[in-house]
């Protein structure tokens, strides 16, 4: 059996979280401000952690401290540990009541401006003890999170296969059509996904899944040639298309949310509703919060 590390060869919880600091801020005064000590306590704070380990972390120096190899790899390992800890401190408070503390959500950017003022309010409501800390992002960073532990669910659109995530839909979002208000197809009541034509049809940029939801309900496959201009979210793809760039589907979540209003555009729904995604919450697999996330999937099934 290994022979234990004596106590004073042990780092302190406090000592790992200034480590982190140290690499997240770049220097000694706003790392000690981002985890609110003076600048003394945080540089003590170092330099028991390298007298602990016997190795040097940190280079010292006018325009700031850098990391040395031994101090990176440190870090790094100290993030997952820091991790590990605040997730067991979660759980044990929540074993007793659900969404009794911090509940960190994810929700990616073409769900979370529609949905959630709508459901931050019912979740209160519920839920009153519930802390729920936000994180806007890209749907493979929010999986990431997810099998980091930084996050305990996610809002994504569905379907979305990652390996274990768990997931339930909550509901279907229709797409609708959006295009100029003097656009050919405006005034058409036979709208069909097939008469979009590749070279007019805007997307959103790569690494957004709506962009290839929308090509998958136009029968376009990622390769397959379409507008090249691309827009960083839905209110700019709105604003583009009120321009006279070309056309898009929109998600009739932002439609009744409002997200085409004011905008001299078009929006219509196809004649055969199209069904372009589905809107669900993600968890990893056997995840300490698993029923957490169930529940919420329940409660906002309520707002569809």
């Amino acid at each position: 059996m290994e022979d234990r590390l004596p106590a004073s060869a042990m780092p302190t919880l406090r000592q790992l979280q200034f480590l982190i600091a140290l690499r997240a801020e770049g220097s000694f005064v706003a790392a000690a401000e981002a985890v609110g000590v003076t600048q003394p306590t945080l540089s003590a704070g170092i330099k028991d952690l390298e007298t602990a380990l016997g190795v040097t972390l940190v280079e010292r120096g006018r325009t700031g401290a850098v990391l040395t190899p031994a101090g990176e790899e440190a870090a790094e390992r100290a993030a997952r540990a820091v991790s590990e800890v605040e997730e067991m401190v979660r759980t044990v408070r929540a074993a007793g009541e659900p969404f009794s503390g911090s509940f960190r959500l994810g929700a990616i950017p073409t769900i979370a401006p529609f949905l959630l003022p709508r459901a931050l309010p019912l979740l209160k409501k519920k839920f009153p003890r519930l802390r729920l800390q936000m994180r806007e992002d890209l749907t493979h960073r929010l999986i990431e999170a997810l099998r980091a532990r930084t996050l305990d669910a996610a809002l994504i659109a569905l379907p979305y296969e990652a390996h274990g995530i768990a997931s339930l839909a909550i509901a279907e979002d229709e797409f609708l059509f959006l295009g100029p208000e003097d656009h050919p197809l405006a005034k058409r009541n036979d709208l069909s996904p097939d008469q979009l034509r590749p070279d007019e049809l805007l997307l959103l940029e790569d690494g957004h899944c709506l962009r290839e939801h929308a090509l998958s309900a136009c029968r376009l496959s990622p390769g397959r040639r379409s507008s090249e201009v691309g827009a960083t979210s839905l209110h700019t793809l709105v604003q583009m298309v009120a321009g006279g760039m070309g056309v898009t589907l929109l998600p009739k979540i932002a439609a009744e949310s409002g997200a085409a209003a004011g905008a001299h555009v078009a929006l219509r729904p196809f004649k055969k509703p199209v069904i372009g995604r589905a809107i669900g919450v993600a968890w990893r697999e056997h995840s300490a919060r698993e029923d957490e996330a169930r529940m919420l999937a329940d409660v906002l099934r309520e707002l569809f």
